[in-house]
């Protein structure tokens, strides 16, 4: 999986001595906002980077009269948590070809005020409403700023997973759907999981999710990707295990700071502390918000800072080969759990801090009781 990294890497190294040293400005239109706020555009990945734009270029683009720097990059995860991304897919394997303005675990349609979303029961789960004075088509402009001005971040972040199982033989089953068991601080063996998606087939790890957790017993899963048809719509989830058990479909965005998020994620604490275990929380990757969710839970339960940011880095490992002690893992935690956490708790670092009482304030910030955080507690130290 490393060669692969690296070739990767050095393919794209030798792209970036090849291209034109002057950029053309590009003025394209937004065709489509994507669930979590994504903005996708007009034009093509592969035509932007024939117009003299690369990864790692940092680039102004104005759109909804806002001018707006943000990096050219491959994945959502090039930049820290809550910045801006110009990310451009260009995949020939699975046909993809597009640009996506996005704010890695953030919302760009709801920051610049282009739209709002309004959550719904029906697939997918959602709609967006143009916010008023916003003409349509909304008119994007691209102007280099930096070129290569953020290749150095760029190439640290850069990391390539797989959909194919044969593509992971030193893992097992279980690693390779992201499952595990979580008995860190006080949380009791047997108590808590987290995992990919157990019935979304879209990165073809949901049999072997489903398989262990029926393997360890889950009897409550909490879904925080789908909306109920979403879920249920998805192909060969009536005979999944899954199906069922007790299950919470809390259809939730990936701004860990918006409100829909945090009184979904306070419903989904009442609902684990209303029935029995053992639970399992998930998303889509079992990556970004099942990874905050497994880390607030593992807070209020006493882990340590270390114990957390090792929990949420297996993930990494699991997906992208990432190992300890090296700077990209670094790099990757520093720029997603422990930020997240620290923002979270309105604190400048989670080192040192006492992450417990840091949780309990959260949690009662969105909205639980004092008892329901003791239930949870309890059903999760049982």
């Amino acid at each position: 999986m490393m060669k692969r990294l690296w070739a990767l890497i050095l393919t794209l190294m030798l792209a970036l001595t090849l291209v034109p040293a002057l950029a053309e400005e590009a003025v394209v239109t937004v065709t489509e906002i994507q669930k979590y706020g994504n903005l996708v555009l007009s034009l093509k990945g592969s035509e932007l980077l024939a117009q003299g734009y690369t990864y790692g270029d940092v680039v102004t683009v104005t759109l909804n009269g806002q001018a707006c720097e943000m990096p050219v990059g491959s994945n959502y995860s090039d930049v820290e948590q809550g910045s801006m991304i110009c990310r451009v897919v260009v995949k020939e394997e699975t046909g993809e070809d597009m640009i996506i303005l996005a704010i890695n675990m953030g919302d760009l349609a709801t920051t610049l005020g282009i739209a709002t979303k309004e959550k719904i029961e029906e697939d997918p789960g959602y709609v967006w409403h143009m916010n008023e004075g916003v003409e349509e088509p909304v008119t994007v402009t691209f102007a280099m700023k930096e070129q290569g001005g953020y290749y150095d971040q760029w190439v640290m972040n850069q990391l390539v997973r797989s959909e194919n199982r044969e593509d992971y033989p030193d893992l097992s089953d279980e690693a390779y759907a992201n499952f595990r068991e979580i008995t860190i601080g006080n949380i009791a063996a047997g108590r808590l999981y987290r995992s990919s998606s157990p019935v979304n087939p879209e990165i073809n790890r949901n049999k072997e999710a489903d398989a262990a957790a029926a393997a360890a017993g889950v009897k409550t899963f909490i879904n925080l990707a789908d909306a109920v048809e979403t879920m249920q719509g998805y192909e060969g989830f009536a005979e999944s295990y899954y199906s069922q058990q007790a299950i919470i479909a809390l259809n939730l965005g990936v701004d860990f700071a918006a409100e829909d998020f945090r009184a979904g994620l306070a419903d989904g604490f009442r609902f684990l502390a209303a029935n029995d275990g053992p639970y399992l929380v998930h998303c889509n990757e079992g990556k970004d918000r099942a990874g905050f969710v497994s880390a607030m839970l593992e807070c209020l339960m006493g882990a340590s800072a270390d114990e957390v940011t090792a929990d949420y880095m297996v993930t990494y490992f699991n997906y992208y080969g990432v190992q300890p002690g090296t700077e990209q893992y670094d790099i990757i935690a520093n720029a997603n759990i422990r930020k997240s956490l620290a923002t979270a708790f309105g604190i400048e670092t989670i080192e040192g801090a006492d992450l417990a009482k840091e949780a309990e304030e959260y949690l009662l910030e969105i909205g639980l009781t004092q008892e329901e955080i003791d239930a949870v507690r309890t059903k999760l130290a049982e």
